[in-house]
């Protein structure tokens, strides 16, 4: 009967230490640093496309009226 709990007790031992020795593993860093884990983050995002942007119009837009009020004032200074 002792034989057997002894065997128990070492087969949970084993398994609670290969347990421990995976979740450690686990915590492991794979960047050496701050800035891989940047760089690797921003490509990331890139290929999923947070980093584009629309084409906005509003710079059309300020030029026309720029151009606008120019010739305006040129045309009342005449």
């Amino acid at each position: 009967m002792n034989m057997i709990r002894n065997h128990n007790t070492q087969t949970a031992l084993i398994s609670l230490e290969t347990a421990a020795i995976a979740a450690r593993g686990g915590f492991a860093c794979l960047f050496s640093s701050s800035d891989e884990y940047e760089t690797a983050l921003i490509s990331e995002r890139r290929a999923q496309g947070h980093y584009d942007q629309p084409l906005s119009r509003w710079p059309v837009a300020m030029l026309a009226g720029c151009v606008l009020m120019l010739a305006g004032s040129v045309l009342l200074l005449n």
